[in-house]
């Protein structure tokens, strides 16, 4: 598939996700979207699913991408990487809420559907390996305490999900606000950086 064609696919696929929802979703809206025919979008992917498999995997690219900043300073880094994780990088937090409700829905897939599962996982292992790795660095480096970074990953990415959940499900506004600041005075800047 030509990278252009890919792209266009790609963010109308996600514009629509978070406009419709899993459930609502169709071939034939993702198709409007992006102005192509609903048979050039079964052309490159046989099922809504596999077209959201893909998505899902795009947007694990899009985060490795740019998560690459080896010279960042780590500390630094890791509050980019909570403040994206919690507030989005390239959208309104409205779209943020709306990409994240929708997730929601796909993760509820998973335990039913092994396509999901295993791209989601891939994802989770992906974002997981490269907190630790921006941890690890900081260790390296002297600016982070001697922890566990797996474990220390585990923690930090488990509070986002968790104030994420209560945001887009209860409606718990200020959940991802409270949970940044806790994880960058308390956790961060309070327990990890070395003093």
């Amino acid at each position: 598939m030509v990278e252009e064609t890919r792209e266009r696919i790609m963010e109308a696929t996600y514009r629509t996700l978070c406009e419709h929802g899993y459930a609502s979703l169709t071939m034939q809206d993702i198709a409007d979207e992006c102005d192509c025919s609903k048979s050039l979008l079964h052309y490159h992917f046989d099922t809504k699913e596999d077209l959201l498999v893909a998505l899902l995997a795009h947007l694990l690219e899009r985060f490795e991408e740019r998560a690459e900043t080896e010279d960042a300073d780590p500390r630094d880094q890791l509050v980019d990487l909570v403040e994206g994780f919690l507030f989005g990088t390239e959208r309104t937090r409205e779209e943020h809420r709306a990409f994240h409700t929708a997730l929601l829905e796909l993760r509820a897939q998973a335990p039913h559907n092994e396509t999901f599962h295993d791209q989601l996982a891939e994802n989770d292992a992906q974002v997981h390996a490269t907190v630790a790795a921006v941890i690890e660095r900081g260790i390296d480096a002297g600016r982070f305490r001697n922890v566990d970074a797996s474990r220390t990953a585990a923690h930090l990415l488990a509070a986002v999900q968790g104030a994420r959940i209560r945001w887009v499900t209860l409606g718990h506004d200020t959940a991802v606000d409270t949970v940044h600041e806790a994880l960058v005075s308390d956790v961060i800047d309070g327990w990890l950086v070395a003093g």
